[in-house]
């Protein structure tokens, strides 16, 4: 299991790495987090999973012997989403099992096991450990009894005290399985020593015994230099430092919340600047981790008109509460910015809830969202509907035009994400059906197109009809991962995590050969 002394120290990123690491040993390996609250989600196909009855009201979840099929993809975190990928494994609801979206400051959608739960969304916050526990557990399990290893994912710092009676993602989970834990720290920040003693410290005695190993990540300079600090922790705690992590920007993998960094873009002439409008709500910024890499391209983010003055294109891209981004957009002057820049020729390009964006009003009679105005850049209505629509999704586009011709007839690979449903306003000249089956519009002098479906830029041969340029492949960028902490682990570190208290290696899978 991989803890953190904070949100951001680097725990998705390295069980990412253990898994691809781990599954290279011939290894059956499955990733897992009990709990993920995150706006960036991905679909899975439809899996076997153990069905669950309508929660009791002792809280129990009650599931049947038999497993059934999915009618319909589920949800799950994106992070788990990739360390499935690296592990070799087919993403699967259990990975993550509970998944908060937030909706606002107060308010978050609950996903679990991949399905919106509008009961627990209800609940108050405190409750739903209680209710939600059982599934976690019974998920857990299930990947354990499948799978040689799992690497699981906690969530911000185990030491949040105010927060332990209720815990359901941390110590709670690493105790149910026994977990050999991995507590990591941003060194870059300062205070790392600090960090990891004091988790340490808050941590009980039991919960203390699971800590194999300190990671010090994102380390800058010369590591001899930080005597004698590992061994004087050591000294305390008893637990080595068995990594230090370079500083290490274009690794190639999304960060857990989208989040990208001017200064991980790839190096380089720039010959083409896209912006990202970085509104309150937005969702699944992942997927642009593609553009970021694609050499030439800079990627940044758009918070003011000003933001937007040297892009050549603008991306508005999903939304947790898309008329509450509107009306953010609005407020920041960014509506007359987009708008400008359309009216110029400038490319503009809106995905899931940003298409819904472009159209021209956003009707609300369930109080799913809200009603307002769009941007009145595509001739579209949406219709917000309770049920969400999540699903992969395979499509073409039809003859394009403008900045978008290069995608005139290119398969495209994705997945939906939203509960709106989008058709062409009955009262405007109607638009060009850039994507059968209501999946995507354009304007008719070329430059706007709006989107439903998610992935576009992780798919190789949308990136190469647009830029002419390939990137590198997760598959190259999870081994890399796995390279990068083979060679700064302690000798013996990775593997010894696995080892039984006897001291046995974990078996192979059946039929697999170690590498």
């Amino acid at each position: 299991m991989v803890l953190g002394t904070t949100s951001g120290a680097g725990k998705s990123w390295l069980a990412t790495a253990l898994c691809r690491w781990y599954a290279r040993q011939g290894l059956k390996v499955a990733p897992f987090k009990a709990q993920n609250m995150s706006n960036n989600a991905r679909v899975v196909a439809p899996t076997l999973v153990a069905s669950r009855t309508a929660l009791p009201p002792e809280g129990a979840v009650s599931w049947l012997g038999a497993a059934r099929r999915q009618d319909a993809g589920g949800e799950i975190g994106s992070a788990q989403y990739f360390q499935a990928l690296a592990a070799r494994a087919e993403p699967d609801v259990r990975m993550n099992p509970l998944l908060l979206k937030p909706e606002s400051d107060m308010h978050s959608q609950v996903v679990l096991l991949g399905r919106v739960d509008d009961e627990l969304t209800r609940m108050p916050w405190h409750e739903r450990g209680a209710k939600v526990w059982p599934a976690i557990t019974r998920a857990l399990d299930e990947l354990r009894a499948q799978n040689d290893v799992v690497v699981i994912e906690g969530a911000g710092s185990p030491a949040e005290i105010n927060l332990k009676h209720s815990d359901i993602v941390n110590m709670r989970v690493a105790r149910h399985a026994d977990a050999s834990c991995l507590l990591v720290t941003d060194i870059d920040r300062g205070g790392a020593f600090a960090h990891l003693y004091g988790t340490w410290a808050l941590l009980g005695q039991a919960e203390r015994e699971l800590v194999r190993g300190f990671v010090l990540n994102k380390f800058r300079g010369d590591s001899s230099l930080l005597e004698p600090g590992p061994r004087m922790l050591e000294e305390l705690t008893g637990i080595p430092t068995v990594a230090t992590l370079p500083m290490w920007h274009q690794h190639g993998l999304p960060d857990e919340d989208g989040v990208f960094d001017e200064r991980s873009a790839h190096g380089g002439a720039v010959h083409k600047t896209v912006a990202v409008v970085a509104y309150p709500r937005i969702s699944n910024l992942d997927e642009f981790q593609a553009l970021k890499n694609v050499p030439g391209v800079r990627l940044v983010w758009a918070r003011s008109p000003a933001d937007l003055a040297r892009a050549d294109w603008i991306i508005l891209p999903g939304s947790k509460h898309t008329t509450g981004d509107l009306a953010w957009l609005r407020s920041q002057g960014l509506d007359r910015a987009i708008a400008q820049h359309a009216q110029q020729g400038g490319a503009v390009l809106g995905i899931c809830g940003g298409l819904q964006m472009l159209g021209e009003a956003l009707i609300d009679t369930q109080g799913i969202d809200g009603n307002g105005p769009g941007l009145g850049l595509l001739p579209l209505v949406t219709v917000f509907e309770p049920a969400k629509l999540v699903k992969k999704t395979r499509s073409r586009f039809g003859g394009m035009s403008g900045p978008w011709a290069s995608l005139s007839g290119a398969e495209v690979s994705g997945y939906e994400i939203h509960n709106g449903r989008t058709s062409q306003h009955a009262g405007m000249a109607p638009g060009r059906v850039a994507m059968a089956d209501g999946l995507a519009w354009q304007n008719e002098q070329g430059n706007v197109l709006g989107v439903y479906l998610h992935g576009l830029f992780e798919d190789a041969g949308i990136l190469h009809a647009l830029f002419g340029a390939s990137v590198p492949t997760l598959e190259s960028v999870f081994d890399g991962l796995a390279d990068f902490i083979d060679l700064h682990f302690a000798a013996g570190a990775i593997q010894g995590l696995i080892r039984d208290p006897a001291g046995a290696p974990a078996a192979r899978a059946p039929g697999t050969e170690t590498e």
